[in-house]
């Protein structure tokens, strides 16, 4: 797409304040003995943000997506990195070829990166995945993992690192000292059948960040991956209801342009049926109210509840694909196209954002 001379909508990314935020969770996380993985994902690996990551003391950085890594290597962030989806076999030799370490639940997979590691001449460490409940990737018998592992170990070209765990990504299980408890007596389970010390149990990612922070992990865990509680510990504190105070909950600021303010009633006139997504929506009726449009839609950041206007008076009705709907009616002084409204962000609409080739990404200082 050609470049379009056009300011917003856009997204911008205070530097000076995440790189605050990574320092504060590594430091939280060393004091109880356990690295910090930074994934990078969250905002699409852009790899300003990635070296900012880099020089504040995470262990190496982590994506779902060789695209990116292939994008900082470029731009010659140093790694280590670590693919955090489990790799297609078909992206195998990308695998091998920019990655340091990689997840991985299936064995047909790890041997033919194995055999991927032999034509090029590298290696690649391995990361064995254990599913405890959220049904996601990972081994579901734990025999099986630990055989699996013993299989991995025997390989030539790749490197058992230890066993790991997703929580919440998908069935919303909250991670807890019971089920990162059974995560260690795994990883004691493949250290006893191979005869030697995992170097990693990796625990999870931002929602196992609870437990580091009330002192409850299991002490076998050492390593968590995270990027949205770098950058958004916004979620932290309003999802889980922890005293975020020692981040700053504001590194993300996406700005929008109004197009239109006009006074409408709040209610739809004519049937409902369903919106562009097949969705049906309901409208409270609270009468004639002024609205206003801003020029950003679903199409750049997905969830509209997950955007927080920060001027007051404005709060957002939803949206369509392009078209961002706000009720405008309190709002204290004059509304007009053109005016920039600026909103917090949460981690998924920050994710989608940074990724949408319609909103600029702008870092700050």
């Amino acid at each position: 797409m050609d470049e379009i001379a056009r300011e917003y909508p856009l997204i911008e990314c205070n530097l000076t304040k995440l790189g605050h935020n990574a320092r504060e969770i590594v430091s939280r996380c060393a004091a109880r003995g356990i690295s910090v993985t930074g994934v990078i994902k969250g905002f699409n690996g852009d790899p300003r943000v990635a070296a900012v990551f880099r020089d504040c003391g995470v262990d190496g950085l982590a994506t779902s997506r060789t695209e990116q890594i292939a994008a900082c290597r470029a731009a010659g962030i140093p790694g280590p990195y670590m693919l955090v989806r489990i790799p297609m076999p078909g992206e195998a030799a990308d695998v091998v070829s920019l990655a340091d370490s990689t997840l991985a639940s299936e064995m047909p997979t790890v041997r033919l990166l194995d055999a991927e590691c032999a034509r090029q001449n590298k290696r690649l460490g391995i990361l064995l995945m254990a599913d405890l409940g959220d049904l996601r990737e990972g081994f579901w018998d734990k025999d099986e993992l630990v055989e699996a592992a013993a299989e991995t170990e025997a390989l030539s070209n790749v490197d058992l690192l230890g066993v790991g765990v997703n929580l919440g990504c998908y069935g919303a299980v909250v991670p807890t000292p019971e089920n990162l408890g059974a995560l260690a007596e795994v990883a004691r389970s493949v250290e006893a059948r191979i005869g030697r010390s995992l170097a990693l149990v990796s625990g999870g990612a931002t929602t196992s960040l609870p437990l580091v922070l009330d002192g409850t992990m299991p002490a076998r865990i050492n390593h968590l991956r995270v990027g949205e509680g770098i950058l958004q510990g916004k979620d932290l504190s309003d999802l889980f209801g922890l005293d975020m105070s020692f981040l700053h909950l504001d590194v993300f600021t996406i700005k929008a342009e109004v197009l239109e303010v006009k006074r409408k009633p709040s209610r739809p006139v004519g049937r409902i049926f369903v919106d562009a997504y097949g969705y049906t929506p309901e409208f409270p009726e609270r009468g004639v109210r002024r609205r206003a449009l801003a020029g950003i839609g679903k199409l750049d950041f997905a969830y509209c509840d997950m955007l927080k206007p920060r001027e007051k008076g404005i709060s957002v009705l939803g949206a369509s694909s392009d078209h961002l709907i706000l009720d405008a009616e309190d709002y204290p002084g004059e509304l007009k196209p053109g005016d920039v409204l600026e909103f917090d962000a949460r981690y998924a609409a920050a994710l989608f954002a940074t990724g949408s080739r319609y909103v600029r990404f702008v870092c700050t200082r």
